[in-house]
């Protein structure tokens, strides 16, 4: 069974989302970067074992990257999934994991990459907005596109509606994504993806798809 770990920043709802959608993955972990964060709750009442780096108590971002990759490594995850965790990780801790790392983004990338997703949308002025899963690589939000889901940006949207709206499809995008690589039909290797044909929801699954599909 896939061996799972997770990062978070924050409340976790994404984290929420995949323990609660029964994948066939064991989670392994869930680490986070900061102390006291309602995701760390979620995954202590589901059972799964939950650690703090604090990237504040480390001098430089290397020595944070390097205790975050040993405590991974001492998990021994078949997959990583950053799952609203708000720290770049750095070009040796990426290397480390390489093909095994994914991350889900407020944005179709390569629109809008970094912080600010949803502001940057609306000062576009786009007509669709939505969230991206993507291999992580070496460069910010630029690794391959796994799966997206859009939603339709909204005469009268604020940066509140707009993100409520793509958080939706976060929860059921991100899900989605960890089963396909469970089950086998997405597969991960260092700085690229394949994704069967087979897939039951192939919509979803490839790197132009930039519409919002029937996940399960």
């Amino acid at each position: 069974m896939l061996r799972v770990a997770v990062l978070i920043s924050g409340r976790g709802s994404n984290l929420e989302a995949l323990l609660k959608a029964a994948l066939p993955a064991t989670f392994v972990g869930v680490i986070s970067n900061r102390p006291g964060v309602g995701g760390l709750a979620l995954a202590a009442a589901q059972g799964v074992p939950t650690r703090v780096i604090d990237h504040k108590a480390f001098a430089s971002r290397e020595a944070f990257d390097d205790a975050l990759a040993d405590a991974l490594a001492a998990l021994n995850p078949d997959l990583i999934v950053q799952a609203g965790f708000m720290r770049i990780l750095g070009s040796r801790f990426v290397q480390r994991f390489a093909g095994r790392m994914i991350n889900i983004h407020p944005s179709l990338l390569p629109a809008f990459p970094g912080l600010d997703t949803h502001g940057q949308a609306l000062r576009a002025g786009v007509k669709l907005h939505g969230c991206s899963v993507h291999l992580v690589t070496e460069a910010l939000d630029a690794g391959p596109i796994i799966a997206q889901a859009v939603v339709p940006v909204l005469a009268g949207d604020d940066e509140s509606a707009l993100a409520a709206r793509v958080l939706i499809q976060e929860h059921r995008l991100l899900p989605a994504v960890v089963r396909g690589v469970a089950e086998g039909s997405v597969k991960l290797l260092p700085g690229s993806v394949v994704i069967s044909p087979t897939l039951a929801v192939e919509p979803a699954w490839t790197t132009s798809a930039l519409v919002s599909p029937p996940l399960r």
